[in-house]
């Protein structure tokens, strides 16, 4: 009996322990399975809008190399000497050249078709002589220069690749909205050609700033971020947290040639406008002809005119038989406003008559003899 009873006690001990080592395995289990739920949440938690639109755009974003000749004034040394009146006879032959030289230059570019149409800024490759576009996958191909406008600081380029491209979409809102999430990518100083851009992230800071006339280019209606745009990113996009496009990033204000979180880009209306005549006819049509002559307004002009301020600008003459004479200008009014749009100055008269094109009926608001005028005018076309 004693020999039954330990037997039965060995028994019962091997199962407990059996039980007891099943439990433990299924907790062990248990663990596991939620630690692999908590992994999936913090994976699934660190996509958000920005992840995905950046996911988005990256494949459609490229590098591009630009080659472009520059005739540059070379400066004699001795130029002054050999101006001397009594000097200069004997030297007669010694004159100031024009050099050419090439010129290497870099920026960013997004593809806006599946067959490989770019678009980039005018001074990144609007003077080139060859360009080279490099894509995410590491491939490197020719470009073709469509059309450039010096006026906007916007470029068309053509690739031919061996197979459907991911492209870019414009943005259909009709302005960004302040302090909206933006993404502004690129390749910052050439670092990253053939490879994935960089991006920073900012939101819209303000829409419609005017940071006036440089080198011919009118940059109006800007929009401002505060995203990091350095040098090398020009030409890239800046886009939404949905992937679409709002602005071409064109300019930043820097003291220092960094980033100090004031870049600039032209709004994606006013691009797909550019781009769509670029893509027609390979240039923008500004062949308009108005019949006016104007002047800015100074506080004399403005005192002589019994006015406040000299916000405006003035019509100094009006051609006969002219748009202008046709729709009712005469010397003397003050154009204050265009289709409702503020004149203070030269700048913003051309800025604003730059975004029409002949045959364009535009509304001029004037001020004569203190009282506000509205006039139709249809742009004429500039013979020859």
């Amino acid at each position: 009996m004693q020999r039954i009873s330990i037997l039965l006690h060995l028994c019962v001990t091997v199962i407990l322990l059996g039980c007891r080592q099943n439990v433990q395995s299924q907790a062990q289990l248990a663990s596991a399975d939620s630690a692999a739920v908590v992994n999936d949440s913090i994976a699934l938690s660190r996509q958000t809008a920005i992840t995905r639109a950046v996911e988005t755009a990256t494949p459609a974003i490229v590098s591009i190399n630009v080659i472009e000749l520059q005739r540059v004034r070379y400066r004699d040394p001795f130029e002054d000497f050999f101006r001397d009146p009594f000097f200069g006879q004997f030297f007669s032959e010694r004159q100031s050249r024009i050099i050419e030289r090439r010129v290497q230059n870099l920026g960013s570019g997004f593809v806006i078709s599946p067959d490989g149409y770019i678009v980039t800024n005018h001074h990144v490759a609007g003077n080139a002589t060859k360009v080279t576009v490099s894509l995410t996958d590491g491939q490197t191909l020719d470009a073709q220069l469509i059309g450039a406008d010096k006026a906007t600081d916007l470029a068309l380029l053509k690739i031919s690749p061996d197979r459907p491209l991911e492209y870019l979409r414009f943005s259909e809102s009709p302005e960004p909205i302040v302090g909206e999430w933006v993404i502004a990518l690129g390749n910052p100083f050439g670092l990253f050609e053939a490879a994935a851009p960089s991006v920073t992230v900012g939101v819209v800071s303000a829409a419609e700033r005017d940071l006036g006339s440089q080198d011919g280019r009118i940059y109006h209606d800007m929009i401002q971020t505060d995203a990091a745009i350095n040098r090398g990113n020009s030409g890239g996009p800046l886009v939404n947290a949905l992937g679409e496009v709002i602005g071409v990033n064109t300019i930043i204000y820097s003291e220092s040639a960094g980033s100090v979180g004031l870049g600039f880009a032209v709004p994606a209306a006013k691009a797909q406008r550019i781009i769509h005549e670029l893509r027609e006819t390979g240039k923008v049509d500004r062949s308009y002809y108005t019949g006016i002559s104007i002047v800015a307004m100074t506080p004399q002009i403005a005192e002589a005119l019994g006015l406040e301020d000299t916000q405006g600008i003035l019509v100094a003459d009006v051609d006969s038989g002219s748009p202008a004479e046709d729709a009712g200008l005469l010397p003397y009014d003050l154009i204050v406003a265009l289709q409702d749009e503020s004149i203070a100055n030269q700048v913003d008269y051309i800025a604003r008559i730059n975004d029409f094109r002949p045959g364009d009926i535009v509304t001029y608001h004037v001020l004569r003899n203190n009282r506000r005028v509205q006039l139709s005018l249809q742009l004429g076309r500039l013979e020859g």
